[in-house]
This record gives C-alpha cells, sequence and structure tokens, in this order.
C-alpha cells in the first residue's frame, strides 16, 4: 500500500528526535516509500515535534500547518513530545492526518497503513506514564557518516519543577545492552567513526533494571568494537560523576575527554526551586573529579536564567559561580512556563526584558570561556575526525572536530601538505598543528 510513495520528514528539537526520526523513516522505506526533501511535494510529511519550551510548541504548529500548505492533499503525520501534550488541541486540527505519541512510533507503518485503507486511525496515542518497555526503534545507517547519534534510553524521572519531558516521555526505560552493541556493529560497519550516546536522561540508564547494568557497561561494549575509534557520551546529570564511574572510564582511550553537565543555576536557592538533586558546592566537585581524571577536558553545561523568583542577587551568585567554574561552554536559555509544571504556577514569574539582559551576560561569559579554553590548545597536535569538506570565509577546506569536541576548519592547501593532494581523509583521524588552520 505504500510503495512508490514519497515521505518528507522534519525533526524538531533535540538529538533523541532525530534519531527516532531516522528509525521512522528506516521502517518507512522498507515498506517501499521513499524519503524527499520537506520542502519538496510529498504524499506524505512527518514532524516529529518537539515541546520543551513555548516556542517549540508554536515552531511545531507552523511546520504542521506549513506542510498542508506544500501539498493539500498529502497526510500529515505529526509525531513526538508536543503531540503527547497537546492530543486534545492536535485531534480537533483539521490539517493533520494522524497523531503518534512516544512509544508508538515503531508501529508508524501500520498505523499509516490502516488510515489510507479505512481514512481513520485511533491507534497513535498510549498513556506514555504507564510504559515500561523501551520502544525499538533502531538505525541501520546515518546521513552524517562520521558520527551517529545512538539512543540507549527514554524517559526521566527526576520531575525538575520547570520541566515537561517527564510527563511526555514517560518514566525512564533502558534499552537492552545487546540491542545497543548490535547497532553499533552495523554502523561501524558503514564507515562510522564516533558513536554519541544519547537519550532523555542517560545517568539513569539501568536503574529501570535493578541497576544490573549501567552507564559504563555500555562504554565498555561498545569500545570493544575495533573499528569505533571515539565514544562521546551525551548530557550527564552531575550524580553520575562519581569515583567509582569515573575509575571505570578514565582509562578506556576511546572516551573523549568532553562531558556535558546540566547544572541550570549557579545558586543553591534557584537550584532548590528548581528541584534539582544537587548543590552548587556538589556540582563543583563533580568537576574537579573531571579535571583531576582528564587532561584538560571539556565541560559544558545548560543554565536557565529568569527562573521564576530569581532575585539580583541569586543572578549575581550565579554569574560569580560561573566565572569562578570556568567551563568551556553554557547554553543559556531564558526560562519557559510549560503548562502542567510546577514552576509554570509559581509566583513572580520574570519578564522577557530581565530574561534578555541575563542572557546577555551569561552568552558573554560563555564566548569569552570558550575562546580562552580553545587558545590553551594553540601550538599542540591535536586529533580532529574529519566529517566534511566546506566553505568558510570565503575558502575551500575541510572540517572536523576534535576529541574535546572544538571545531577545526583547515584551508584545503594546508590538509595537503599535511596529507597529500591524493588522500581521501574525509572520515580519517587527521593529526593537526591546531594554529595553522
Amino acid at each position: 500500500m505504500l510503495k512508490g510513495k514519497t515521505v518528507a520528514p522534519l525533526t524538531l528539537g533535540c538529538k533523541v528526535n532525530q534519531y527516532e526520526t531516522d528509525g521512522m523513516i528506516e521502517l518507512l522505506k522498507e515498506a517501499g516509500m521513499t524519503a524527499v526533501s520537506f520542502e519538496e511535494k510529498a504524499d506524505v510529511y512527518l514532524i516529529n515535534t518537539c515541546s520543551v519550551t513555548n516556542m517549540a510548541d508554536k515552531k511545531s504548529r507552523q511546520m504542521i500547518h506549513r506542510a498542508k500548505k506544500l501539498n493539500p492533499d498529502a497526510v500529515v503525520i505529526a509525531a513526538g513530545c508536543y503531540v503527547q501534550a497537546a492530543k486534545d488541541k492536535l485531534m480537533e486540527d483539521d490539517r493533520i492526518s494522524i497523531i503518534i505519541g512516544n512509544n508508538k512510533k515503531k508501529d508508524i507503518v501500520q498505523i499509516l497503513e490502516d488510515y489510507l485503507e479505512i481514512g481513520v486511525t485511533d491507534e497513535g496515542m498510549l498513556d506514555i506514564a504507564a510504559e515500561k518497555e523501551y520502544e525499538p526503534l533502531t538505525i541501520n545507517s546515518t546521513l552524517e557518516h562520521t558520527r551517529a547519534y545512538v539512543k540507549i534510553q527514554d524517559g526521566c524521572n527526576q520531575f525538575c519543577s520547570y520541566c515537561i519531558i517527564p510527563y511526555v516521555r514517560g518514566r525512564i526505560r533502558s534499552r537492552e545492552l545487546a540491542s545497543i552493541t548490535e547497532e553499533v556493529e552495523r554502523l561501524a560497519q558503514t564507515g562510522v567513526k564516533e558513536i554519541v550516546l544519547t537519550g532523555i536522561h542517560i545517568s539513569s540508564y539501568g536503574k529501570d533494571k535493578e541497576n544490573e547494568v549501567g552507564l559504563a557497561d555500555v562504554i565498555d561494549a561498545i569500545s570493544k568494537i575495533e573499528s569505533i575509534e571515539r565514544i562521546r557520551l551525551g548530557s550527564l546529570e552531575p550524580g553520575i560523576i562519581t569515583d567509582t564511574f569515573i575509575d571505570r572510564i578514565v582509562d578506556n582511550k576511546k572516551v573523549c575527554p568532553h562531558f556535558h553537565l546540566s547544572l541550570q543555576s549557579g545558586c543553591n536557592t534557584v537550584l532548590k526551586r528548581m528541584n534539582r538533586k544537587y548543590t552548587c558546592e556538589e556540582y563543583f566537585e563533580k568537576c574537579e573529579i573531571l579535571r583531576k581524571a582528564f587532561d584538560r577536558p571539556a565541560l559544558t553545561t545548560d543554565v536557565i536564567v529568569g527562573f521564576p523568583g530569581e532575585t539580583d542577587e541569586e543572578f549575581q551568585e550565579t554569574v560569580d559561580y560561573l566565572t569562578k567554574l570556568n567551563l568551556y561552554e553554557m547554553h543559556i536559555f531564558k526560562f519557559s512556563p510549560r503548562q502542567g509544571t510546577v514552576a509554570a504556577g509559581m509566583r513572580d514569574q520574570i519578564g522577557p526584558e530581565i530574561k534578555n539582559q541575563r542572557s546577555d551576560v551569561l552568552l558573554a561569559l560563555s564566548e569569552k570561556n570558550k575562546h580562552a579554553y580553545e587558545a590553551s590548545f594553540r601550538g599542540e597536535t591535536l586529533e580532529v575526525l574529519i566529517e566534511e569538506k566546506v566553505r568558510r570565509n570565503g575558502k575551500d577546506g575541510y572540517r572536523g572536530h576534535t576529541e574535546r569536541y572544538i571545531d577545526i576548519f583547515v584551508e584545503e592547501e594546508c590538509m595537503h601538505r599535511i596529507c597529500g593532494r591524493e588522500v581521501d581523509i574525509i572520515n580519517h583521524i587527521v593529526q593537526i598543528p591546531y594554529g595553522m588552520e
């Protein structure tokens, strides 16, 4: 029934969403469909939505409506987190043909076939809070042949006061270790050199399996796959950084010394209102553990500004703390109230002007830290995984990342001097004198 039809996917939000879109497209291709660009006229449009902020909700609605304008006769599928959060609202939108919530994406082929056969479907939603099984979506290849994101778990049990994710993703569900390694082995056969472990809350991997396995076990298993040269970790909770965990990974040469530890605020009173499970002092200790174990690790984080009730004094505490912490890079977010969360109902909501001012302060600090960290490697020879040939600032060259995720661009002539003109260096790790690019 689907053979010969075209599908145009669009992913909004995180790398987990992108992974799941890729998994759905592989299933549709196996059923005979052809994937095309979202901007093309297609028989089916698949929008994998995001609901992490109000802006993400708005963007999801815009893209759903855009799909219908591209082809009024098309089947429009809305999937993912925004669908899970706003099911009743979307079911009344006549521009949407099918809605598919989380943990039902694996059934996309059957759901679409049933829609085309009988014109309606009610198979795409379930009670995500009651789900206990990991959804078996997998990928066999990736458009980015150097690096692949591999999803190892879903869901979150943290219930931070500002976050909608536990409500739209459900409780933690860990993927079987054998399934993870089988997928990585398939990806390695396609030439992938770097694996990025991702999920909604990868620090909790294995906790739903009575801790029979953990994140360190995943790392150990993947590192045994010979052609995989790098293992990069997605966002981590500070609590996972213990001496025991570090002892498991510190001697593994494939683990990238690049750690994204979620912080959210540098003020203990704000962290408490956020329902975060650590203090600033504990977070600082975790960073020191990493800095002691690894040579100049790239430490990055997320910070929310303008959380309800955040006073000028509390914000200044965050600025002072982050200055002392001296991270490589910070992703700054302005607080966005999510309906259904505790923080949305808190008093003393902060206005957009103050949020913008505070965001600018931390963005400037992040940029300063980033330049200083990268400058500390000037004159050293770094290993760069070459990802693509690009044109930057009017010059042809090659782009890649170091194990610490420093973005490197080398002009074509310089690269030829290093590797020779006849060598195809894309998807290879190359020794680059940092500063010559």
